[in-house]
């Protein structure tokens, strides 16, 4: 009876105020990545919720951590979430792994991340490892603007139509890729892109960790020869600025110099901005764009 009026209590206490959710990144491969921050807290929570129980245990068994494991994953992510924000309102704290890196980052997370701050319930987010910015660096590709795109659509047709739609960017890319879909993807990019400097990472921080530099039909062919194995991720330069100036003047070469002008204008150029870069796709002096826009 004296437990259950304690246990009682303990519960009225921690309901008077609410939990906190920890976003706990962990090991991409090698286990000495974990944090020791990572590790006070999974041993400090109430519950630990998991994208996959199984791969979990395992990690918590190597760390000799003890603690109820709940599962958190794709395909219950919205139902759980709901779950998860009432044990959170009760006063529990609860940490988010994914299998490998940074929850919400191409992994569960970003449902529950938002319920958490519609509720204002105190969310604390741990620094950790993360495979996409691991490889970025180690590519030799520029890091100082990129554009993360994680996993494209296993759909052909949405995945080419969503390399059309970037095709243009400027920023070093970053993509999450199965095995049996990266040559599929590689030959896509190759369509659209055109045969740019890339970078192949596989099994990163792992034995067997490698990096396949090149460009796009470099990387292709290598696979073609060695079938791709392993978690990846698929690095790609942006566009040139060279390359960005043939592909408008393709674009625009069946248009007058006024007419050119004006494209630029709708797109929300001033017409000071317009001309000047009317003149430098066409590569003609700015002097000849300025006398065709008098009039406009």
């Amino acid at each position: 009876m004296k437990y259950t009026v304690e246990k009682y209590w303990r519960r009225m206490v921690k309901s008077l105020n609410k939990g906190k959710l920890y976003i706990c990144p962990t090991p991409i491969g090698n286990l000495e990545d974990i944090t020791l921050r990572v590790l006070r807290i999974l041993k400090e929570v109430d519950t630990i919720a998991a994208e996959d129980t199984r791969h979990t245990i395992n990690l918590l068994r190597h760390f000799d951590i003890q603690k109820p494991l709940t599962s958190y994953h794709e395909h219950n992510e919205k139902n759980k979430s709901q779950y998860l924000l009432n044990k959170l309102l009760e006063g529990e704290t609860i940490a988010l792994v994914s299998d490998a890196g940074m929850p919400g980052i191409s992994d569960p997370g970003e449902v529950l991340v938002k319920a958490c701050i519609e509720h204002d319930i105190p969310l604390e987010i741990l620094p950790g490892a993360t495979a996409g910015i691991l490889a970025l660096v180690a590519s030799g590709l520029p890091t100082r603007r990129f554009a993360f795109e994680g996993f494209l659509e296993r759909d052909k047709k949405k995945r080419r139509e969503r390399l059309e739609k970037i095709k243009l960017e400027d920023r070093s890319l970053i993509f999450y890729e199965a095995p049996h879909r990266v040559i599929d993807t590689l030959q896509d990019m190759m369509d659209i892109f055109g045969d740019r400097k890339a970078v192949l990472a596989r099994e990163l921080t792992k034995r067997y960790e490698e990096f396949i530099r090149g460009s796009l039909k470099e990387v292709y062919q290598y696979l073609q020869e060695n079938p791709p194995k392993g978690e990846m991720v698929l690095l790609c330069e942006g566009i040139s600025l060279e390359e960005e100036v043939r592909r408008e003047r393709e674009v625009f070469e069946h248009l007058t110099i006024k007419e050119h002008i004006l494209t630029f204008i709708e797109e929300g150029l001033e017409k000071k901005e317009a001309i000047k870069k009317v003149a430098k796709v066409r590569k003609i002096p700015k002097s000849d764009v300025y006398k065709e826009s008098i009039d406009l």
